[in-house]
């Protein structure tokens, strides 16, 4: 084996086991599960080319962390706030209407839980990792300055201490100290923290039924899952809905169809209940459509964001086709 592949595989068994966390913080950091694919691999590339550098004063841990969140910071200069059709303005009170549709608009996407956890994970780890990445809180996060940003996932979801942070940001404790402060405050004032989390078995529960009801067209089903005040999101069209009424219409009138006009299958995404979902051919079989990821009550359910794309299908796992 020559001394440069020799190089290669140490730095392979050092730097492998983080990729997985470090897909999960980039995205955190951007909102978008390509861009933060893009970003772990400039984050290995420049890792690869500056690891005979590394004198080991900090952990290969924390300083594949510095190269990542600096990078992101650097991919945050150059673009715009990724965001959910809600965070845009009012919903829509007519179900029948049009649905506009914005491709220009940098739209927050769902993270399939598969491409950031293992089944060989430590479980308290995987519950950790899944509530740190709702959407919701991507979405708030989101509103909150790069630096911000940061400073919270590093210290508040990944545990760094101060100094480590400031290591990491080139920056003061004390500075780290008051743009966490700013953050968390923020981040209250936004209501990104949810204190009544329902159980694993609830929210399967809840999931189950809508796919059965959606499967069978069953409006009247999917309206009794509902909470009242449920919202429906579908980027990249800005129109959406709230209320259980004018949802349910939305979706008997525009989407349901017949019974077997869908197949959906359960997966997770972003910590949440989701289905894979697949519409049926003219010609018969099943042609990936997308992923509706649900936000739950311990009874209802409070929220649907559908994201459109055969590729976030197979990002979970499931054929393109069946």
């Amino acid at each position: 084996m020559t001394q440069a592949s020799t190089a290669h595989a140490e730095f392979d068994r050092r730097t492998r086991p983080y990729r997985r966390e470090l897909l999960a913080h980039c995205y955190r950091m951007l909102g978008s599960p390509e861009d933060a694919e893009d970003l772990v691999q400039e984050t290995y590339l420049r890792a690869w080319r500056a690891f005979e550098g590394f004198e080991g004063r900090s952990s290969i841990r924390t300083w594949l962390y510095q190269i990542a969140t600096n990078a992101c910071l650097s991919a945050l200069r150059h673009h715009s706030r990724r965001v959910l059709p809600s965070g845009l303005g009012a919903p829509t009170a007519d179900p029948s209407g049009p649905v506009a549709v914005d491709l220009e608009v940098q739209w927050l996407g769902p993270l399939p839980d598969a491409l950031v956890t293992d089944e060989s994970d430590d479980p308290a780890s995987v519950v950790a990792a899944r509530d740190s990445l709702r959407l919701a809180l991507i979405a708030c996060l989101q509103q909150l300055s790069g630096k911000q940003r940061a400073v919270l996932l590093l210290r508040d979801i990944l545990d760094f201490s101060a100094a480590e942070v400031a290591e990491v940001l080139d920056t003061t404790t004390a500075a780290v100290k008051s743009s966490l402060q700013r953050a968390r405050a923020r981040l209250d004032q936004l209501g990104a923290v949810d204190a009544n989390s329902p159980t694993e078995p609830e929210q399967r529960a809840l999931l189950d039924a809508y796919m059965s009801a959606f499967q069978n067209a069953d409006a009247a089903a999917i309206e009794r899952l509902l909470h009242r005040d449920a919202i429906l999101e579908m980027p990249p069209a800005t129109t959406w809905f709230a209320g259980k009424r004018t949802c349910v219409g939305y979706l008997a009138t525009q989407v349901l169809g017949t019974p077997g006009d869908w197949l959906m299958l359960p997966t997770t995404a972003n910590g949440q209940p989701a289905a894979v979902a697949y519409r049926r051919e003219t010609g018969g079989g099943y042609r990936a459509f997308g992923l509706a990821v649900l936000t739950t009550t311990d009874r209802a359910i409070a929220r649907i964001a559908v994201f459109g794309g055969a590729n976030l299908v197979t990002a979970c796992g499931f054929p393109a086709a069946m």
